[in-house]
């Protein structure tokens, strides 16, 4: 993750009600998923309850899409914001300077992104710019520790991997321990746009910058640590906030690789992806882009792969972590299933896994702060946040109702 210089402090959280209905918790499944129970509406969105876990799915403009976000998630945002901007403020930061920067955070965000900040801010009691801070939030939160050194990896699998041919992709999102108090406000966002676009579901805490998406027409896309540091020669937009346009804008994997290739990051980022055909990964550098699949494999953590880049030796946490996800996935070739993705997921680095179980490293302490299993063809999803159990979330019914 690329950690910014940045400011904040203590904001009071204050704001009107909002048009929010919430009825008792109904027994009811929601259509099609029998894992959703309805919640709450407002104007054309709904909260319904999986598990654990939150979903809200939005309809509408951008803005609209925004401000049913803001209303139905306002408890959950003004509590993470007022813990986030609480560990910020023993800092000494002023309010003037938390506001100036959540100003310069959405200068190059696109138009859609910023509409939904501006939706979230008439219904949820903060500021446009308190909501671009809380955006930052995983970020914000590291300011006080070392450049983040390890984050993330994927596994994707298919046919003579899988129990029936199907594409099977899976993402962990690694991360410093001083982050874990954001796991108690996962949601899961699916926003329905009325202008044609797909569907687009994310998977983050409340308001947070998401960094695993899936869209209607079954394509994933995550994003790992290139373990690099390789900063773009002038400004450009945010990498990952770009994920949305490629999730809204395009339908199959021939048009997200051109998206892809075509869009120069702000710092060097692997890329990950999968839809009903295939998987892949892209080692971006700033001005260089190369993908790479497999034969039913692929996988990545946080080095390159790709000989041709003349790199040193990758880290050793990088490379066990790589090696661990083939060994364990050619363990289970032929029968690997959304079941088996999740165990092949849940071994811990020091069980000869992937998964980050509060395991010391660099003198802190690491976990995987969330985890996903997607399976394009179906668009079924499975997500975890740490020491909280995996849930099945159906997604088409939700993408197309």
């Amino acid at each position: 993750m690329k950690v910014p210089v940045l400011f904040f402090v203590l904001c009071l959280l204050a704001g009107t009600a909002s048009a929010l209905s919430l009825p008792e918790l109904s027994s009811t499944p929601y259509m099609g998923t029998p894992d959703l129970v309805y919640v709450a509406s407002s104007e054309s969105g709904q909260r319904f309850q999986a598990g654990d876990y939150p979903v809200i799915v939005l309809t509408g403009s951008y803005r609209e899409m925004g401000r049913q976000y803001g209303a139905l998630m306002r408890p959950e945002l003004n509590e993470e914001y007022a813990y986030l901007i609480g560990t910020l403020s023993a800092r000494g930061y002023t309010q003037e300077m938390a506001r100036a920067e959540g100003r310069n955070i959405t200068a190059f965000y696109p138009q859609r992104v910023r509409e939904i900040f501006t939706g979230m801010s008439e219904t949820s009691g903060l500021t446009e710019e308190d909501i671009a801070v809380l955006y930052y939030g995983a970020i914000f939160q590291l300011m006080a520790k070392p450049p983040v050194p390890v984050s993330c990896s994927y596994l994707a699998v298919w046919g003579n991997y899988t129990a029936d041919g199907s594409v099977i992709a899976s993402r962990n999102w690694d991360l410093d321990d001083a982050v874990m108090p954001f796991t108690k406000w996962y949601v899961l966002t699916v926003y329905r746009p009325t202008d044609g676009s797909n569907a687009v579901a994310t998977w983050s805490p409340a308001g947070m910058r998401p960094e695993t998406f899936m869209n209607s027409r079954g394509l994933f896309i995550a994003d790992d640590n290139a373990g690099i540091i390789d900063d773009a020669p002038e400004p450009r937009p945010e990498f990952i906030t770009e994920f949305y346009r490629f999730m809204f804008d395009y339908s199959d994997l021939k048009a997200l690789d051109a998206g892809i290739r075509g869009t120069g990051p702000d710092v060097g980022w692997i890329v990950d992806i999968a839809g009903p055909d295939g998987a892949y990964v892209y080692e971006k550098m700033t001005n260089r882009t190369l993908q790479r699949t497999g034969d039913g494999i692929v996988a990545a953590a946080n080095h390159f792969i790709d000989p041709s880049w003349s790199l040193p030796a990758p880290p050793e946490h990088s490379f066990s972590r790589y090696n661990n996800l083939l060994l364990l996935s050619n363990e289970a070739k032929g029968s690997i299933d959304a079941a088996k993705m999740m165990r092949i997921r849940d071994v811990c680095l020091e069980n000869g896994g992937a998964k980050f179980c509060h395991s010391l490293l660099f003198g802190s302490k690491y976990s995987s702060n969330h985890q996903v299993v997607f399976i394009p063809k179906t668009r079924t999803l499975w997500v975890n946040a740490m020491d909280r159990d995996w849930q099945r979330i159906e997604l088409s019914p939700l993408f197309d109702n």
